[in-house]
This record gives structure tokens, sequence and C-alpha cells, in this order.
């Protein structure tokens, strides 16, 4: 049997919106889609359970500099919760661990439930999650049977909404601030009603900035190979449209130039904090942290910083940069 040929990586930057499948991990997801783009490197922007689907941005090349601040983004979630069963992952994959009855609910009192659940709260996240304690992520200890104490933390959920509802089953919209796990909000959902409850489904909508995604599936990825590198190329958004929410810096080229060799420069007013660094060509060179309102000192630099800049990064900037949303 001849064996599989060896994929020979290339030099790619830029960042996919992918639409990940049931049943893949992230990583496993990441993996196919590297290859299918002989992508040298790449990097995920936060998991996704194997149960989940929806937007997974994947980052390639110099994109894999900015991956932390789209892990830290806020993101929106369809889920489908079902009443009267817990299981030991809080979600469909896991095994049940009690199943009671769900008592007589109207919209008032789904509503009442929900209600502490927005806002800045205090979630204990799934002992079945990829925290890690003593460096090791808790699903390894779960599945060793270990007795784990899950950590608690604070975040933010900006919106939870009843959608619909369907005997045990209920759709629920949810927007929310990074770390918050829609399974914890789930089961602490079911045991506000007195009955426990898991997610059965859950789909990635949108992270920020990326509100409004063209997402690409695995199988669409798949027949654009088929047409070449060239169609698949046509896919990946240009490095800076994942930074579409840092106020913007342009320098000359000489202050471009002295930025990217590490030194301080002066720039245009503004409030301290990071910032997306653009040639006055119009060349994302990478962050910037500004301070005293007026200087700015290197953050995180792309590569062609102190260069032109490839001629490839610019002609996909140009044709790309409409299709950042």
């Amino acid at each position: 049997m001849s064996k599989k040929p060896r994929t020979v990586f290339r030099a790619l930057d830029g960042i996919l919106l992918f639409d990940k499948p049931l049943g893949l991990s992230s990583n496993q997801a990441l993996q196919q889609v590297r290859h299918l783009f002989r992508a040298e490197k790449a990097g995920h922007t936060g998991s996704l359970d194997p149960l989940a689907t929806g937007l997974l941005p994947l980052c390639f090349g110099e994109a894999t500099k900015i991956a932390g601040l789209l892990l830290g983004s806020s993101k929106a979630y369809e889920t489908t919760a079902v009443l009267g069963v817990t299981t030991d992952t809080d979600d469909a994959d896991g095994v049940p661990l009690l199943e009671r009855l769900v008592p007589e609910l109207d919209d008032a009192a789904i509503e009442a439930a929900l209600a502490p659940l927005r806002g800045p709260i205090r979630q204990r996240a799934p002992i079945y999650s990829a925290l890690k304690q003593g460096g090791e992520p808790l699903y390894a200890k779960a599945r060793r049977g270990e007795a784990i104490e899950a950590p608690e933390r604070d975040v933010v959920v900006h919106a939870l909404e009843l959608i619909e509802r369907d005997g045990p089953r209920l759709r629920l919209k949810v927007e929310c601030g990074s770390g918050t796990y829609v399974r914890s909000l789930v089961r602490d959902l079911g045991e506000t009603l007195g009955c426990g409850a898991h997610v059965a489904s859950l789909r990635r909508l949108w992270v920020a900035p990326f509100t409004q995604p063209r997402m690409f599936t695995l199988d669409e990825l798949q027949a654009l190979a088929g047409q070449g590198e060239g169609a698949l190329d046509a896919c990946l958004l240009p490095i800076e449209a994942g930074l579409a929410a840092f106020p913007r810096v342009e320098l000359d080229s000489e202050a471009a130039r002295r930025l990217g060799y590490g030194q301080s420069v002066s720039c245009d007013a503004g409030e301290d904090g990071l910032v997306a660094v653009f040639s006055d060509a119009g060349h994302c060179l990478g962050l910037g942290q500004r301070q005293d309102g007026h200087r700015l000192l290197p953050q995180r630099l792309f590569r062609w910083a102190t260069q032109s800049g490839p001629i490839e990064h610019r002609e996909k900037a140009e044709q790309t940069s409409d299709r950042s949303s």
C-alpha cells in the first residue's frame, strides 16, 4: 500500500473563519485545515468542544501573534438545553448522573431563572474542561476519577434569552465575555429550576470582531482545494481584520522604520493602550502601545514591520479587506 504523500508546508499569513463540524476537537479541526492550506504555522483562538459547531477563527503565520486577542473577545452562541437530566460533563457527551421530574414551567418561571445568570456573575467551570490545575487540564484528572473542586471565576454574560420551548428542551441565545462556559450556564439554570439540565447542542455564532462572519465548512474547503491553492487562499482575511476593534495609528516611513527597530516614536494624540499600527501606505505593521497620550512603543509587530512588506501580503490585504466583518 502506497504511503500518503508528505505535506510540504509553505509560509502563509491570514485568518480563516472556519465553521467547525460536529465531532472534531478544535485541534483536530485545526490540523485538517492546516494541511489543506499547507500552512507552516497555525493556531486557533480558543477551544470548542467536539459537541460544538460554528465559528472557530484559525490564524496562519503572523496572524498567530494576535490569536490571544481573539481568544479574549466577546462571543455569541445558540444552545439547546435539555431539562431533567444532569451529566458528568454538563453536556450530551457525558454520562447521565441524575434524572429528575421537570416541573410545570411557564415563560415567566424560566425568565426568573435566567435573570440571575445575566451580567457580571461568579461561575464554576465544568469538571470536564481545559482549565488547568497543577499544570494539568481538569478533564485529564476527571477521566482518572480523581476528586476535583472546579474553580470559580468572574465572567460577564451580556445577553441570555429564551428563543424557543419544546417540552423539556429550551433553545437559548447567549452573548458573553471571555472565559464563560455555556455548559455551566445551562447546568446552573437547571439547578435553579429544580430539575437539572445539560447542553444537547451548541453552536458558536460569532467572535468579535467577526460579528457577521462568512464561515467556511470543511467540505467547502476540501472542494476548493481541488481547484488549487489560489481558491483556498481567497478564503483568508488579512491579519488586520482581527485588529478592527483597536484604534488605528498611522506612521510615516521614518517612524515606521524606527518602531520596527524597537524604538519609541511620537504619534497622534489619543487614549493610552493597545493600537493597531499602519504605515502611511496602509500596510498593517502590528500592535503598538500608546503611552502618555502621544508616545508609541512596539508591542507585537509582524515580520515585515522593518521592510516595505511582501508583495503577496499587500495584494492579499487589498483583495480581501472588504470581506472583514
